[in-house]
Formats: structure tokens, C-alpha cells, sequence
């Protein structure tokens, strides 16, 4: 991906009533996390397939960078944040239909 597509995508260098130093804080770390979850998106990508989610005014023929964001955003809740120890040093995960559905209702962003 090019700077242009960085830029228009996240709206990097974009004033919004910012000063020079805080663009120059702000900049790397947005293409950063660009970066790192394009990467696991493709990651994810490779084992799944990512469907595109669209409204019914919004038809998507390919997934969107919110499509990835929320496949990672579902990877790591889901293996992470949901899993429970057990008395036995085991780890016991809490997955099933219910809680995947909830998981996938909050990984899209807003």
C-alpha cells in the first residue's frame, strides 16, 4: 500500500486542528497499527476466508480495512480475552454459538 492510500484511507496528515508536533507524533503510529493489522488480517485471510459485512445500501465485493480490523478484533477476543484458567492449570475456553455471535456484534467498529 502506498503513503497516498494511507493517507486517504486514514486520513493521516490531516490537520483537523492539530499542531506539526502532534501530526509528527501521531503519523507513525497510525500506519503502524495500519500496518500490523493488515499483516494479521492476512494472516487470518490464509486459514479463513474474510467476508465483507455491508449495510443493505452498501454492497462490498471485496473486504474493507473494517473488515480486517474486525477479523482481528474477533481473533484476539475470542482465543484472548474469553479464555478462563481452571483449578487443574488448564486453560478452559468459553466458546459457543451465543458468545460468537456477541464477540462478531462487537468487533465491527461503530
Amino acid at each position: 500500500m502506498t503513503f497516498a492510500e494511507v493517507r486517504r484511507h486514514l486520513g493521516v496528515e490531516t490537520q483537523r486542528q492539530w499542531s506539526d508536533p502532534a501530526i509528527a507524533r501521531t503519523t507513525p503510529a497510525l500506519l503502524g497499527l495500519f500496518s500490523l493489522v493488515t499483516l494479521w488480517a492476512n494472516e487470518i485471510s490464509a486459514e479463513m476466508a474474510i467476508r465483507p459485512r455491508a449495510a443493505g445500501w452498501y454492497a462490498k465485493a471485496e473486504p474493507t480495512f473494517s473488515d480486517a480490523l474486525a477479523a482481528v478484533r474477533f481473533r484476539l477476543w475470542s482465543e484472548t480475552t474469553f479464555s478462563l484458567s481452571t483449578l487443574g492449570g488448564e486453560s478452559a475456553k468459553l466458546l459457543g454459538a451465543g458468545l460468537n455471535r456477541l464477540i462478531q456484534a462487537v468487533c465491527f467498529p461503530a
